[in-house]
């Protein structure tokens, strides 16, 4: 019931914002636009914090939960690597919910592992072939890429091994048969056409122009954003993982006249591409997706980010002035993208432990049957793994920092 007020009031206070925005956007129409017909970005307010969900399971639970002392869960990402900041959102929010359950249960001492798979779906078998063959391992939070899940998802298959992942998007992965897998977020064919909806009508882009790079990630929302972009989208193209060098398609870009770029991939290509753009005179907005909300794109960028959006089917942690005060005790730094969506799915895996799902086929059972809400959204599964009607919201970077605007689409 809180869960519904709490969604309740961030729709009210994003459609605040979203109406103040036409204003801005009307009022912004005579603005400057360089040689290239860009205009200069709007101005959409952000929303501000709510209140902890009081319906929400929580890793602390009743404190009464006794388990073996082997009892371990592990999370499987990138800790190193170019885009490794988030994995590191990830585990750190693993860490705080296994904190928070121990603390509270001292007959229960979950223990927890971590496999470094530096986001690289090459990689990642070795890590994965490891952790399935550690008996005392009967959860795995991860991975947090869709390259490195598809990789990885018959080695947890052929285990039965339950595994949930925070951030992998590609709406393939949930058709490939898998019983162990479930995602805890939505996929690709949500935020494509939330994020074009989000550009046309919030942005007011006339002509966007698309690049996607060379990952599983980057080529599925690519897909997606572009089918539901219509008759906006004044072309595409696409570079490549590691690429430092964007003149080519930012010749492109200015040629088409494209009044904004949507960029489908990592930070770690989308940091250089932005900055380059803006010294070749690009005055409009850049936006990027889950893969690129992060603090390391600004660090990265610099002063060209000023012009950047995201969209995101993961909820503000920050929003939530209880989870956003215990990780920065943590952590000494603000939630990131999908640390709030690792402590769910950490949490979603303690209450099964505390409730006796202390293997590997009761644990799996346990997910497979959840229905029960987390501080971030409602989680229930349905056969392939999917979560049901989830959420996508927007944010955009401003005074240095990212900043939630609100939900944009489901």
């Amino acid at each position: 019931m809180y869960r519904k007020k709490v969604l309740t009031t961030l729709a009210a206070t994003a459609a605040l914002g979203l109406m103040l925005s036409g204003c801005v956007n009307q009022a912004s129409t005579g603005g400057s636009s360089n040689a290239a017909g860009n205009s200069s970005k709007v101005s959409i307010p952000a929303i501000s914090s709510v209140t902890t969900p009081a319906g929400a399971v929580l890793p602390a639970g009743d404190g009464k939960a006794t388990c073996p002392s082997t009892t371990t869960l592990a999370f499987a990402g990138a800790e190193t690597g170019p885009n490794a900041q988030l994995g590191i959102n990830i585990f750190n929010g693993i860490q705080l919910a296994i904190d928070q359950h121990n603390k509270a249960n001292a007959g229960c001492q979950v223990q927890f592992k971590k496999f470094d798979t530096e986001g690289d779906p090459n990689k990642a078998t070795g890590p994965v072939t490891q952790i399935v063959s550690e008996k005392d391992i009967i959860g795995v939070v991860g991975l947090p890429f869709s390259g490195e899940s598809k990789a990885t998802g018959n080695i947890f298959e052929q285990q039965k091994l339950v595994h949930i992942t925070p951030s992998a998007t590609n709406p393939s992965l949930t058709t490939n048969g898998w019983t162990t897998f479930f995602r805890g977020l939505g996929n690709d064919a949500v935020q494509g056409p939330a994020a074009a909806k989000f550009l046309t009508d919030k942005l007011q882009a006339k002509k966007v122009y698309l690049v996607q790079d060379d990952s599983d990630y980057g080529i599925g929302l690519g897909t997606q954003t572009s089918k539901a972009l219509g008759s906006a989208l004044a072309g595409s193209d696409k570079v490549i993982t590691g690429q430092k060098d964007f003149s080519a398609v930012i010749s492109k870009i200015m040629n088409a006249k494209a009044d904004t770029v949507y960029y489908a991939g990592y930070y770690a290509e989308a940091a250089p591409f932005d900055q380059q753009l803006v010294s070749k005179g690009f005055t409009g907005a850049f936006v990027g997706p889950d893969g690129v909300k992060d603090d390391q794109f600004i660090k990265q960028a610099g002063d060209a980010s000023n012009n950047a959006y995201f969209t995101c089917p993961c909820i503000p942690g920050e929003l939530i002035p209880s989870f956003e005060s215990a990780y920065k005790t943590l952590t000494n730094a603000e939630p990131g993208t999908y640390s709030i969506e690792g402590y769910d799915a950490a949490t979603v895996m303690l209450s099964g432990i505390d409730k006796g799902k202390q293997t590997r086929d009761a644990l799996l059972s346990w997910v497979k049957n959840y229905d029960a809400d987390g501080l971030s959204k409602h989680y229930k599964w349905d056969a392939t793994g999917e979560l049901q009607t989830p959420d996508v919201y927007g944010y955009k970077v401003e005074n240095g920092k990212i900043v939630p605007i609100g939900v944009i689409g489901k």
